[in-house]
């Protein structure tokens, strides 16, 4: 989003009548979180243990590995902060888990489409969305249940106006298009499975809806152009790379992905009556903090915090946390820079904990949403806000 279109969205909320401001808070009681790494907060690490998150991640906020792919906090953490709800459990960690303000169906390399091959041979994740919509179906059905039998279960679980009352938070879609570009497609060929993956998209939000989901906050995908893993892997001309140092190819099918995803919500609207779908423009919040990194005090935007050698600190072969053996002592040689607060990438993927708050108090405000509403009145639906913008 460019500066003067963020101002106009401003204008636009500064102006809005004092009817729609004053609407009540919607108090979610609940959170609901489908996507993947970049919203993970633990299930992959509960699949197929701590070498999905291994140290140093987690070390600036949680003090250890807490099964995100960060130095700390994930968007997600800090809406459920703002939301004033406990960070969100991921429905596979059956260790000592409280589900009853939700639950994170959320993996470490999930995709919206189902991929071909196994999580060994690409490194995505077999919970696909449809899979982690199934997950949320059982949980949906199950809980009540349980609640209904008694016994030290019951107040795990919520109780069942949660699920129609819940925020439904979705950030998924990044991996469907770098999953192509593993598999050595063009930039045509990724945009040309797009409208499938966007359908298939649109299929689980009904499937949620029919459950009685009616409050999502939507995320589109960010600008996978701007990432070291991508400008480090892929064939990039310096005729492509644009005025940030973002190559442009990569950016321009992120675009195409959003605005398939965003004509798909305006159908949604029509579809689902009584549902509030919130559209939250990630990628024009991430790009312009890569845009602003200088002037921000993170210097080159692109140098990863935690990794090893190469042109951003990265290396695909030795990512995070790797480690070697030598003279007979593992030693880790893909360490965390001294202050992971003056960097914007964490690991050549995913952002830092500075970073992923300076996005949420961008998105917080309503200011890159569509309906333009705070995250916490994200119940109230597109066509009962039109009024007070007429």
């Amino acid at each position: 989003m460019e500066p003067i279109c963020k101002l106009l969205v401003y204008v636009t909320l500064l102006l809005l009548p004092v009817s729609i401001l004053s609407l009540p808070e919607c108090n979610f009681p609940a959170v609901f979180n489908f996507g993947d790494s970049n919203s993970d907060t633990g299930a992959l690490v509960a699949m197929f243990g701590q070498a999905a998150a291994r140290p140093p991640n987690g070390e600036t906020f949680f003090g250890s590995p807490a099964g995100r792919v960060c130095d700390g906090r994930l968007l997600i953490d800090f809406i459920a902060e703002g939301l004033k709800v406990p960070y969100l459990s991921p429905f596979l960690d059956s260790m000592g888990t409280n589900f009853s303000h939700g639950a994170n169906f959320a993996t470490i390399g999930s995709t919206i489409r189902r991929q071909n091959t196994t999580i060994f041979q690409s490194g995505f994740s077999p919970i696909s969305l449809d899979i982690q919509y199934a997950q949320f179906s059982n949980f949906f059905k199950r809980a009540q249940i349980i609640r209904q039998k008694g016994g030290v279960f019951k107040d795990l679980f919520p109780e069942e106006y949660k699920f129609s009352s819940a925020l439904y938070t979705f950030d998924i879609g990044q991996n469907d298009l770098t999953a192509g570009y593993d598999l050595n497609m063009s930039t045509e060929q990724v945009k040309a499975y797009v409208p499938n993956v966007i359908s298939e998209f649109t299929t689980t939000i009904k499937n949620v809806y029919d459950l009685g989901g009616r409050a999502f906050w939507i995320h589109n995908t960010g600008p996978v152009g701007c990432l070291p893993y991508i400008m480090d892997t892929q064939v990039i001309t310096a005729a492509q790379v644009d005025k940030h140092g973002c190559a442009a190819p990569f950016n321009d099918v992120s675009k195409y992905f959003n605005r398939k995803l965003k004509e798909a919500i305006v159908q949604l609207r029509k579809d689902l009556h009584l549902a509030a779908i919130t559209y939250v423009d990630i990628y024009s919040v991430k790009y312009s903090l890569i845009a602003q990194s200088k002037k921000l005090g993170f210097g080159n935007p692109f140098l990863v915090c935690c990794g090893h050698g190469g042109k951003y600190n990265f290396n695909n072969a030795m990512r995070c946390g790797s480690t070697k053996i030598v003279n007979g002592t593992e030693i880790m040689i893909a360490k965390s820079c001294e202050d992971p607060s003056s960097r914007i990438i964490w690991d050549g993927i995913h952002f830092t904990e500075v970073a992923n708050r300076w996005i949420y108090s961008q998105i917080a405000d309503g200011a890159y949403s569509d309906p333009p509403v705070p995250l916490n009145m994200a119940c109230h639906r597109k066509d009962d806000l039109r009024r007070f913008y007429l």
